[in-house]
């Protein structure tokens, strides 16, 4: 079973969308968790979005990149420049991926346009989460 970690900033919005996709792809033939450079608890947005496309990360936890030191991950994967230049040294010879999606969190407008902003970084990462999964799992 291949590990996979994914890193974000504050582990609120892309990592947990991520996670969510990730796991629902690779089904058994993976371990997936997220993580973040800080910890900003999982954003109610993000959950009510995944939940439209039948994915429930409602039980998710927002956790910092330093609980998961000890597990020998197979790939990591940032979703945030951010992440990707504070993410700390990892000793391990985890394959990394980087893709900076735009962050849901920082959009603007009405509920609804806020909503649809979320709705189409997670269509992005569900594409890219697919693709992934595809390429490196199955």
């Amino acid at each position: 079973m291949k590990q996979i970690l994914v890193l974000c900033t504050g582990n609120s919005c892309r990592s947990q969308i991520a996670e969510g996709y990730l796991k629902h792809f690779a089904k058994e033939k993976a371990a997936v968790y997220s993580a973040g450079v800080e910890t900003h608890g999982v954003n109610p947005r993000a959950i009510q979005i995944m939940k439209e496309d039948g994915i429930d990360i409602s039980g998710h936890t927002s956790n910092n990149v330093n609980e998961y030191r000890e597990i020998e991950f197979d790939f990591v994967i940032t979703v945030c420049d951010n992440a990707k230049e504070r993410c700390p040294f990892f000793p391990s010879n985890a394959q990394k991926f980087h893709y900076n999606f735009p962050d849901p969190a920082k959009a603007t407008g009405s509920e609804e346009e806020i909503l649809q902003q979320f709705r189409d970084v997670r269509n992005m990462i569900k594409k890219y989460s697919q693709d992934f999964v595809a390429e490196h799992i199955s």
